[in-house]
């Protein structure tokens, strides 16, 4: 679309969001009937953020992205942008599955702390219980890491341990193996260090517990029992969908070819093949899903489905386990955090003193941010088919705007521009 079409569009969805009110005849009950101040907020933090979404969306040229906000068991938005591509051959749906990449992990961690509380496995169970060829340099190093180590990636072992090797499509028992070439960098518990390969052995764990297979395990006591019907696992589901989202990396471009005069940065994204290297990773990074999906999800988390996820598991999932203060720099978030913390699966931050329970995900041509503030009783993902930095910036735009719209801050200035840029 371009930039006078957008405006139209813009302008024309202010006009069917505000002038039937003024022009429409009212009943004597409608006249004398007022939203509450709650029904206020949610549309006054919904409609802004929509328009702070799709300008910065358009700014950086994103071809296809997807967003929802939930405040109880109620679905407030979930809007859709662009194309599932750059060729803008189909437009992205509610049900238009993305990759979650690390997004992942949190359904893994809730898998886990499901059959430990069934006395399936104990989170005290050393790893090598399960993997009796897992091993480190030093000897009965690895008998000290338990599974709530890697839940909370407090493993002791230096961050993103050989993810290199999935680039490079090591066989993962060969790539297990190599952990006996590795030492600590700290006791199991007493440093957060990220992990994916690491992350990923809970699937032999609850395959082993249970007899059967990852995926089916998360369909049968996640997907089906949630109504997440277009949730998957792996490379084969994503490609055997006829709408999924396709990945895109920012092209580079030759400065001598830029627009003489351009005063903005040009994003030009270019279409990659989709990888199989992190989906052999299912429980950190293997997941596929669409918007609707996430919103049940975010419903689900909130406690809102307490026959699946149960008051007790969620509170398990949920508290600190491990400093992770690198965090607290992180870009367009760190003017917000005071503190940062990894739980079971999820980031546990301290956003302008409301607690936010988060995760985000990034793979080769697709990001996703998910979080959710139980005070707040709210919650929001966003999934995009590009590696722009730009879904930090609005996870970011959105909790800052939804705290100040419940604290009938009005004068918030996010809201002023979006409102200023309608009039234009």
């Amino acid at each position: 679309m371009d930039t006078v079409s957008w405006k139209k569009f813009t302008l024309l969805r202010f006009f069917i969001l505000f002038l039937p009110a003024i022009i429409v005849p009212q009943s004597r009950a409608e006249i004398t009937s007022h939203p509450s101040q709650k029904e206020l907020s949610s549309r006054s933090l919904t409609q802004t953020f929509y328009c702070i979404a799709t300008q910065e969306l358009k700014r950086q040229n994103i071809p296809g992205a997807a967003y929802t906000i939930v405040q109880g068991k109620h679905i407030l938005a979930l809007e859709t942008y662009g194309h599932l591509d750059i060729n803008r051959t189909k437009k992205v749906t509610p049900h238009t599955i993305f990759r979650l990449a690390s997004v992942s992990k949190p359904f893994a961690a809730t898998l886990t702390l499901m059959q430990a509380n069934a006395g399936k496995l104990s989170l005290s169970d050393p790893i090598s219980q399960y993997l009796p060829h897992f091993a480190l340099a030093p000897p009965h190093a690895a008998n000290k890491i338990q599974l709530h180590h890697l839940l909370s990636h407090s493993s002791g072992l230096m961050p993103n341990a050989y993810d290199n090797l999935l680039s490079e499509n090591w066989d993962m028992t060969k790539i297990t193996r190599r952990f006996a070439k590795l030492s600590p960098i700290c006791p199991p518990g007493q440093c957060y260090g990220y992990q994916n390969v690491l992350y990923s052995m809970l699937q032999p764990v609850l395959e082993q517990v249970q007899s059967k297979p990852y995926d089916e395990l998360l369909q049968t006591q996640i997907f089906t029992p949630l109504a997440m019907t277009d949730a998957s696992v792996g490379f084969n589901a994503f490609q055997q969908t006829t709408n999924a989202a396709q990945p895109h990396i920012l092209r580079i471009i030759n400065p001598a070819t830029a627009k003489v005069g351009r005063t903005q940065p040009h994003y030009d994204w270019r279409r990659v093949p989709v990888r199989h290297d992190f989906y052999r990773v299912a429980p950190a990074a293997g997941i596929n899903a669409s918007i609707s999906d996430m919103a049940k999800w975010l419903i689900a988390n909130l406690g809102y489905a307490p026959e699946i996820l149960s008051p007790t598991l969620l509170t398990q999932l949920t508290q600190p386990r491990i400093s992770t203060a690198k965090d607290l720099r992180r870009k367009y978030w760190r003017q917000h955090l005071t503190a940062a913390d990894y739980g079971y699966g999820w980031r546990l931050y301290q956003f302008e003193g409301i607690k936010l329970v988060y995760h985000s995900g990034w793979v080769a041509g697709f990001r996703a941010d998910i979080a959710y503030a139980p005070e707040l009783d709210l919650g929001f993902a966003m999934l995009i088919n590009a590696e722009s930095n730009i879904i930090n910036k609005l996870s970011a735009s959105f909790w800052q705007l939804a705290i100040n719209v419940s604290q009938s801050q009005g004068d918030d200035p996010l809201i002023s521009a979006c409102r200023g840029s309608l009039k234009q």
